[in-house]
């Protein structure tokens, strides 16, 4: 679904303004105590009655807190009974149009690292702002304007930003050059993780309608440049060649439903066959007969699917390191539409503006659904964690990522959603955990700096009231975060979220 944005201003920065101001001195100590760390998630044990010490956004130490002498004037915070996370990365977001609501939001939540899926100047203009301490916000790692076929599922009307169309090998090379030469983040998949990487892009964002040549010409160009490449697998390019060609991240699985049917080639026959109209001036129109045909296909799909081929298929991605982001909550959304809440209370921190338009603009994308229809939908929703447990069985790496700023995804608040949905698939919490820190880190090319708690690595840190190990849904019960090597500590936060849901009901 990516790319479907809200059209109304973003309500300016008051809130992650004001919350940026309160920060602690960057020379400050800070020492957590008697913590229970699940330092790497998925790679080691938890280790009990450990200490942090953190200074200037970076972990100075971490041991035994009998062991760990404390610097005299440090702040203290004695977390006994506590567990202490990495800070959540959620791999898949959209901010435009309600940045100033979700960039607060994410820290405040845990999520202390986003990858934006379309970058816009809009985002790279706030994302530099946090940077420089003046507002409340994650990490950001931006992807480039999004580049697509011609015609592209988008049109001007809803675009963030210029969609950059390309019909030939040449024009697509010429794509990468330019994003290149405006400054894109080259190998790394986000800079430091205390600076900015480039301005126009941390990596190429890819979609669905660039032709097999111009896709494959894309990636020849991104090697050459240095520049990962990642996002929807075209529909004329199978999962196992974009894998092949060194696509770094595959978003959602309606592209994998395909490479797991017993009738593939036909199937990629008649999706060859699909088109988008270049006349017809609405994204939402182009995108529901778009999508309406993709679903027909994939239902094809799921009532041939083939364990074996899945495995062969799937085992290709392992082997080449490919990462798959399930959004799993997204598809849920667009597929369970005659289910979906009318309120949440999570839905207090966005303006009502947003929420309330939710409904039509699900049904905008997706049409009405005849009872034939809406039962399809319902087997493609009730397949996907089919694929993703088979996505792990075959050890294919899985990040968590939400689509927030999709309908029925508020920032922040999703990812604890979406890491409760892969366990449902069947990850164990650790595994759930691990695609939301130490995977996440490795596929943003920082897996030496975030998404794990160790001397010299960024101070991004999530204190929980109680295990998510032994229960996911725990990553929820958030206690106190620490971002950028700021500790924003109970009281604080329940201050700045109860700030943030005045200013939505205000907006």
């Amino acid at each position: 679904m990516c790319g479907h944005h809200p059209s109304h201003g973003s309500g300016g920065p008051t809130v992650a303004g004001a919350a940026a101001a309160t920060g602690a001195s960057a020379g400050e100590t800070l020492a957590l105590t008697h913590a229970t760390l699940i330092a790497a998630p998925g790679s080691r044990p938890p280790e009990h009655d450990r200490t942090v010490l953190v200074r200037g956004g970076r972990i100075l130490a971490v041991g035994r807190t009998a062991d760990t002498a404390v610097p005299d004037g440090a702040r203290t915070v004695d977390l006994t009974g506590k567990y202490v996370i990495p800070g959540l990365i959620d791999a898949h977001t959209h901010s435009l149009g309600v940045t100033a609501f979700a960039s607060p939001l994410y820290p405040l939540t845990g999520v202390t690292t986003v990858r934006e899926m379309w970058g816009t100047p809009a985002i790279r203009a706030w994302r530099d702002r946090t940077e420089r301490g003046e507002l409340l916000g994650p990490r950001w790692v931006i992807g480039s304007t999004l580049v697509d076929g011609t015609p592209s599922l988008w049109t001007s009307d809803l675009s963030p930003a210029p969609v950059l169309e390309v019909g030939t090998e040449a024009e697509a090379r010429e794509a990468v050059r330019r994003i290149a030469a405006d400054g894109s983040g080259g190998g790394s998949a986000g800079g430091s993780a205390g600076g900015s990487a480039g301005r126009s892009g941390d990596f190429i964002k890819v979609y669905s309608r660039l032709t097999r040549p111009a896709y494959l010409a894309l990636a020849g160009e991104a090697r050459r440049q240095g520049i990962p490449y990642a996002g929807h697998v075209p529909d004329a390019v199978p999962v196992t060649e974009a894998s092949t060609a060194g696509q770094r991240t595959i978003e959602h699985l309606h592209p994998l439903a395909l490479s797991a049917s017993g009738r593939e080639e036909e199937l990629r026959q008649a999706l060859s066959a699909v088109r988008v109209d270049p006349d017809e001036p609405s994204s939402a129109r182009r995108f529901r007969n778009w999508q309406q045909e993709i679903h027909r296909l994939e239902s094809a799909a799921v009532r041939s699917y083939d364990p074996d081929r899945a495995r062969r298929a799937f085992d290709v991605l392992a082997r080449n390191g490919t990462y798959v982001t399930p959004t799993l909550g997204m598809h849920h959304a667009l597929e369970r539409t005659d289910a979906l809440p009318d309120r949440e209370e999570e839905w207090r921190y966005l303006p009502a503006w947003l929420t309330s338009g939710w409904r039509q603009q699900l049904t905008d994308i997706t049409g009405t659904r005849t009872p034939q229809q809406t039962a399809r939908a319902h087997e493609l929703d009730d397949h996907r964690p089919r694929l993703v447990d088979a996505l792990r069985r075959s050890g294919v790496p899985l990040l968590a990522g939400t689509d927030s700023g999709a309908p029925y995804l508020v920032p922040g608040f999703a990812l604890h959603a979406e890491l409760r949905r892969l366990v449902a698939a069947g990850l164990t919490p650790a595994h759930a955990l691990r695609a939301a820190t130490v995977e996440a880190a490795a596929a943003l090319g920082q897996g030496s700096v975030l998404g794990a708690i160790a001397p010299g690595r960024a101070a991004d840190l999530v204190v929980l009231n109680a295990d998510p190990l032994t229960d996911i849904g725990n990553t929820r019960r958030v206690e106190a975060v620490v971002t950028r090597g700021r500790l924003i500590d109970k009281e604080e936060r329940e201050r700045l979220l109860e700030a943030l849901a005045k200013a939505a009901a205000a907006a």
